[in-house]
């Protein structure tokens, strides 16, 4: 009764086909429907029908509203994701979940709550406009996410293009400093033949004159021989004995001794070609490359209540910023303007990114996350654990969470993967494992001790790397990673912001004091969109930000 045509880049334009010619097996689109015959006609079939039922009043294409659902649409809807040939019949409200009877079978049999959908009656209203105009909407914003990401695409491409012209530059100057090197070892050579055989041809020069003077006292002996020419004889014999001796230092020289040009090649240079992976490398950043402070701005804290204590930050890709703050979370947008805050049960001590719109907040004994939706705070699931909750970092699914004396490392399902670290002291004093944060590489982990002021950094498995320590750093209260790997501290009764070297050994600067406006500072984070540093204060409703040169 009905056919569905999809064109390339349109949506899906539903037909109905017409039932009495359909039975002909003839595709014709329906024109009018008869809700007395259940039946679609076209323009054709409609006279036939309205002369054999004169009662019946069949509705055109101006009134879609009385035709029925098309049979496609209602599959559509009908018919279970997972189980393609099962029809959607239950609800289960535990889970605000459709499915069909398999679904139920295989994930819902334990749920309090489910109901068949028959039992909802035609008594619950829906409200399709506002529901088609959120599709509409979402479809809209879905749509520029889409071209952001084709735009993104086609940057990739460009950035990859162009480093593969860095690339080929780079072979080309490898190339002609290699070119280089053969054209000077060539010249050298070069003038070591020319000065090698200057030097031999000069000898057989020598050689040849030997020769022919040999030969004329040979001559000359012979001339003598039978005259008696004491003097000359004795000329003669002296000649010979210099001209053989001459002959020998020849023979010496240059007989045993066969020259020839020989060249030993640098196999340093090819070692230490071998030693790079590539022609280029990913520049990542320099962890240890000092931070220079430049111009301050100050921004207002309070923005709801009299009383502010920002203990934490999380800058989003967005550039939006949120606040840990007292018993509430606050979403900032770029001019650190309040844009939306939710309330939580108990103070929020620490706050991480999962997503590009997702964080996770310590609460009391809970992990709270909490969505970023439309520029909307939205509080989502929590994960309720068995200690108490300080620190918080998040790495590639892994959640690492302190408790005031430990470190444990979690699924994000709060799964209990191991406990990395635990404070040594024979006692359970607090804050001595209390703000955490992992490395943009994943290797290592930075804890602080704010009762003992130091900063431990951990491998992966707990084990310490090392401990730091600085006489300005009192309460050392807030940790920060960049994006590159500069690790930043503050200390709340020093007043102090500092850059630690990134293996967490020795101090690289001191960022910030209360000499720049610093006062009990609580947290310290990096702002990469802009290229700032944020620092939140206990005393003092201001948040500072530094500009980075």
């Amino acid at each position: 009764m009905m056919q569905f045509n999809i064109e390339k880049g349109s949506d899906m334009v539903k037909d109905f086909l017409c039932s009495t010619c359909e039975e002909q097996e003839l595709d014709e689109s329906a024109d009018y429907y008869c809700g007395s015959c259940k039946k679609c006609y076209c323009c054709k079939c409609i006279h036939m029908h309205s002369q054999l039922f004169i009662k019946h009043s069949p509705y055109g294409r101006g009134d879609m509203k009385k035709w029925p659902v098309a049979k496609k649409v209602e599959d559509f809807l009908i018919k279970c994701d997972v189980h393609k040939e099962k029809n959607l019949e239950i609800l289960c409200k535990d889970h605000s979940q459709l499915c069909c009877n398999f679904c139920v079978l295989l994930n819902h049999s334990k749920c309090k709550t489910v109901m068949l959908l028959s039992d909802f009656g035609n008594n619950t209203s829906t409200d399709l406009k506002h529901v088609s105009d959120t599709i509409q909407t979402t479809l809209a914003e879905l749509k520029e996410l889409q071209n952001n990401l084709e735009a993104s695409i086609q940057g990739v491409q460009s950035s990859f293009d162009e480093q593969l012209h860095k690339i080929q530059e780079t072979r080309e100057k490898v190339i002609a400093a290699l070119n280089m090197l053969e054209k000077e070892t060539l010249r050298e050579m070069k003038d070591t033949l020319t000065t090698i055989q200057a030097t031999l041809k000069s000898d057989v020069d020598k050689c040849a004159t030997l020769q022919d003077e040999l030969k004329q006292l040979g001559d000359a002996i012979l001339e003598i021989s039978n005259k008696s020419r004491q003097e000359l004889s004795l000329i003669a014999s002296i000649k010979y004995q210099d001209k053989i001796q001459l002959f020998k230092n020849y023979w010496k020289n240059f007989v045993k001794v066969k020259p020839s040009i020989n060249f030993q090649p640098y196999s340093d240079i090819v070692q230490y070609l071998s030693k790079f992976s590539g022609l280029v490398r990913i520049d990542q950043g320099d962890p240890d490359q000092i931070i220079r402070i430049d111009k301050k701005s100050e921004y207002d804290g309070n923005m709801i209540s009299d009383d502010c204590v920002i203990r934490d930050f999380c800058v989003l890709p967005s550039g939006q910023v949120l606040v840990a703050d007292m018993n509430k979370v606050k979403l900032l947008n770029q001019q650190f303007k309040l844009v939306s805050h939710c309330s939580l049960s108990n103070a929020p001590l620490s706050i991480c990114q999962i997503t590009p719109s997702e964080v996770g907040v310590t609460v009391g004994k809970e992990v709270q996350f909490i969505k970023v939706n439309k520029s909307q705070l939205v509080i989502d699931r929590k994960l309720r654990l068995e200690h108490s909750c300080y620190g918080i970092a998040h790495h590639q699914g892994d959640l690492f969470v302190t408790s005031g004396c430990a470190l444990y490392k979690y699924s994000l399902s709060g799964e209990l993967v191991s406990k990395l670290h635990q404070c040594k002291s024979g006692t359970q004093v607090k804050c001595t494992v209390e703000k955490c944060a992992v490395s943009p590489t994943g290797d290592k982990l930075y804890i602080t001790n704010s009762s003992q002021d130091k900063l431990l950094t951990l491998a992966m498995d707990g084990s310490v790397l090392a401990t730091f320590m600085d006489p300005i750093l009192k309460l050392l209260c807030g940790v920060h990673v960049t994006p590159v790997g500069q690790l930043l501290v503050c200390g709340r009764n020093s007043n102090t912001i500092l850059q630690v070297d990134s293996k967490g050994n020795k101090k690289l600067a001191t960022l910030a004091t209360q000499r720049d406006g610093v006062n009990s500072p609580c947290s310290v984070s990096y702002n990469n969109n802009n290229g700032s540093i944020i620092v939140g204060q206990r005393d003092k409703n201001k948040i500072l930000v530094f500009k980075v040169q």
